[in-house]
């Protein structure tokens, strides 16, 4: 058993580091020399941003976001943050609502859920969600085969 095999009291395994920049491109030939691997860029209307995963068989991944048409959650940090930033890191579970829960009745940690949990459009068939965690910053949570509540 490795250290990464351990659960957690919220059922939390890291999934990949969230990247937002202006435009796709510089980010994306920076990884390319890195060694990742791009999956398709998608639109994501629930959260009016443009997303597109980057895999590496040795290096975390990293999901790469950027404006769509029109004000986008994302607009205010690059407006602060030009050059761009990483903002979140994602965790994944295999019981979004459970995790949720244990994260929301847990008394040593502030957490704050900005929204319900959404489809995901770049995880087809998977749930998000977005969280501040008080005095680390955003964490998003996608489920692993789906949501269901409680």
């Amino acid at each position: 058993m490795t250290d990464h095999d351990l659960p957690n009291r919220f059922g939390l395994r890291f999934h990949h580091l969230g990247l937002a920049v202006r435009a796709a491109d510089t980010a994306q030939a920076f990884l390319g020399v890195l060694g990742y691997r791009f999956g398709t860029a998608v639109h994501d209307p629930l959260q009016n941003v443009n997303l597109m995963m980057c895999h590496h068989t040795q290096q975390p991944d990293v999901e790469i976001i950027w404006p769509a048409e029109g004000a986008g959650p994302i607009d205010r940090l690059l407006a602060q943050h030009r050059e761009g930033l990483v903002y979140h890191i994602c965790y994944e579970t295999d019981d979004l609502a459970a995790s949720i829960a244990a994260l929301e009745d847990d008394d040593d940690f502030r957490v704050m859920f900005l929204s319900e949990p959404k489809p995901a459009t770049l995880f087809p068939g998977e749930h998000v969600v977005f969280a501040m965690v008080a005095g680390m910053g955003l964490i998003e949570l996608v489920s692993k085969g789906g949501f269901r509540s409680r």
